[in-house]
């Protein structure tokens, strides 16, 4: 009889020396059965490997390069792993406590019909106030309705909203259920796998649920060009893998940014941040105009140049270091 209760699955590459903590906050998790930890790291150059042999509570997993993908780099760590759940994070989201992973499982095993948790996240204490502010509004909708199952398919068909709220799913902090998984393996795709296999599993007719409690630090506070790369690479892989078309056109595009920027306007003016700090205030504005003009390239990805297309996006370029 299998006696590890959940495995968690970390992917590796150059992380930095954020990874330290987390890796030392996963070991601290404290539970009443055991688990396992496999980090799996696609060529790492920063010690990360190094470190992860110095902790015999983790086993590593060595891949090239070339060889990764986020779909299937996960699935073959799963496929290592023992776990009758396999909680899988990215190498910087940091357990907020050390009941994080009992958190997850605990929800989880609430209702047999759950195939995969989704956690909050929680912005970094050095995070922008406003990274702060995005994180925490788009994550306490879920406490409303935190187990979901598809109820109207006729609606799912139809509403674009209510389709992407089922579909959302974010392995930075997820658990998922081994035998769902076993059936169900991640997509393999070059991005969005996580909200790929969300998809799936809503579509076969399981739960999802959110867990608030179990919560990790996980944010970034991009620069302008990074906030426009990574949401060309979201919205590319979002009308390629599920036919959303973020911004469909300028007008929409002039609309998006105009709402987004009176909103942080507003809340700004609000904090008194726009007297304090009206520069910050100035960059969020831009990172709008810098978020919804991605959303708006991406959505045409597939009319640009492969060359065009490489130099943009993010992901390709972080993970072809």
């Amino acid at each position: 009889m299998n006696s590890i209760k959940a495995s968690i699955i970390i992917p590796t590459k150059n992380p930095g020396r954020i990874f330290q903590e987390v890796l030392d906050a996963v070991i601290a998790q404290k539970t009443n059965w055991p688990f396992d930890i496999i980090v799996i790291d696609s060529g790492s150059k920063d010690g990360t490997v190094e470190f992860v042999k110095s902790r015999p509570q983790a086993s590593l997993i060595e891949i090239p390069a070339s060889e990764f993908g986020h779909g299937r780099t996960r699935n073959l760590a799963i496929s290592k792993s023992k776990g009758e759940f396999i909680a899988v994070i990215t190498h910087d989201a940091k357990p907020v406590d050390d009941n994080w992973l009992a958190n997850l499982v605990s929800c989880a095993e609430s209702d047999e019909r759950i195939a995969g948790v989704f956690g909050r996240h929680i912005a970094y204490p050095h995070a922008s106030v406003f990274t702060k502010r995005e994180l925490e509004l788009h994550f306490s909708g879920f406490n409303l309705v935190p187990i979901v199952h598809l109820e109207d398919e006729d609606r799912y068909n139809s509403d674009v909203v209510y389709k992407q709220f089922l579909h959302f799913f974010s392995d930075n902090n997820a658990l998922i259920r081994r035998s769902v998984w076993e059936s169900i393996p991640y997509p393999d795709v070059d991005f969005a796998e996580d909200q790929a296999w969300a998809k799936l599993i809503i579509e076969a007719g399981y739960y999802k649920a959110y867990s608030e409690a179990g919560a990790v630090y996980h944010s970034h506070d991009y620069t302008l060009f990074e906030r426009f790369q990574r949401s060309f690479d979201e919205s590319y892989a979002f009308r390629r893998f599920f036919g959303y078309v973020l911004s469909p056109d300028l007008k929409f595009m002039i609309r998006s940014v105009g709402a987004l920027s009176l909103r942080d306007i507003s809340f700004a003016k609000k904090t008194g941040l726009i007297k304090t700090s009206p520069g910050t205030v100035l960059h969020a504005v831009v990172d709008n105009l810098m978020r919804v003009l991605g959303h708006y390239l991406g959505a045409k990805g597939d009319r640009l140049p492969a060359a065009i297309v490489s130099r943009i996006s993010r992901d390709k370029k972080l993970f072809a270091q």
